[in-house]
């Protein structure tokens, strides 16, 4: 992969506790994913494919268009920066997956995005 096409993608995560209903195996994350294009030409983000794997090992795959509505195109060195949510049934899991980007020359090629941690806090009793 050249210079040309480098999205740096970073995940920040939170635990929606009010959204949350661990009696009923409900734990819900919100997560900030922030994608710079470090390369050096265009890119449009079209699709995403998510992995999200729950500490039982249950796997949920999803796809879709764009994210939360949007299919944004980075020029190099900007970024866009956008908050979704995933819901799974124990405290902690993982979540793993790619965006889809096509180059500005048409150039089809996959930004990854590296597996990060969904994480309830402890309650103490």
């Amino acid at each position: 992969m050249s210079n040309s096409y480098n999205i740096d993608i970073q995940v920040e995560t939170s635990y929606v506790e009010e959204h949350s209903e661990p009696d009923e195996d409900r734990y819900v994350f919100a997560y900030t994913v922030t994608l710079v294009n470090r390369g050096s030409v265009s890119a449009k983000l079209v699709s995403r494919h998510w992995t999200i794997t729950d500490a039982e090992d249950h796997i949920e795959e999803v796809e879709g268009e764009g994210v939360v509505g949007e299919q944004p195109t980075l020029k190099p060195g900007e970024g866009f920066r956008y908050t979704s949510g995933a819901v799974i049934e124990t405290p902690v899991g993982t979540m793993h997956g790619s965006y889809q980007m096509v180059a500005e020359d048409g150039q089809a090629f996959e930004a990854n995005i590296p597996r990060f941690v969904l994480s309830a806090p402890r309650i103490l009793h």
